[in-house]
């Protein structure tokens, strides 16, 4: 009769565990809240999904030096009394293994007016949500570098969350460029 050895006792009893680990997806906000707190004065957001074509798509890609997971982005006109007050961009980047939701603020001429993090599933970096973190985004435009530890502070911590969060921005930036303008 054979016997197992005795070191696959220990692996054995903690691979349960390790699979049913708690997980750290925290949502913050919902689309409409993230609508509302973007845009206060907002009396409507009109559902405006883009799809851009193969060559839209590359130049997004281009423009952002990023790559592009879908021709689809999910996007909101935003109306004040009537008339356009901006667009209400929703994106998800990678943070080290989850994703991050996120949204973007534009006026109408395609100015960041705001970033919020809407869900946020990684175990470490949620310093991301940082209002003074965001705020670095304010006022960028289609064209702006936004590279990590030039344009945008790092945060110890959660490198991969800033990096990707301030690719997202640019990228979002470039769709407004090549398809909302």
């Amino acid at each position: 009769m054979s016997h197992s050895p005795a070191w696959l006792i220990v692996p054995a009893l903690i691979a349960p565990a390790l699979a049913t680990s708690p997980a750290y997806a925290v949502q913050y906000l919902t689309t409409e809240a993230a609508q509302r707190l973007l845009f206060p004065g907002a009396s409507a957001f009109v559902l405006h999904p883009v799809r851009l074509s193969d060559t839209q798509k590359k130049e997004v890609e281009t423009a952002a030096g990023v790559r592009m997971r879908s021709p689809e982005q999910p996007v909101w006109q935003v109306q004040a009394n009537g008339h356009p007050a901006g667009w209400f961009v929703l994106d998800e980047v990678y943070g080290k293994h989850e994703f991050i939701t996120y949204a973007v603020a534009l006026d109408p001429s395609g100015a960041v007016r705001g970033v919020e993090i809407l869900d946020y599933r990684e175990t470490h970096g949620g310093e991301i949500r940082n209002p003074k973190w965001r705020a670095q985004f304010n006022g960028m435009r289609h064209g702006a570098a936004l590279k990590l530890d030039q344009d945008i502070q790092n945060i110890s911590g959660a490198t991969l969350s800033c990096k990707h969060i301030s690719e997202g921005v640019r990228r979002v930036l470039a769709i407004h460029a090549a398809a909302l303008k």
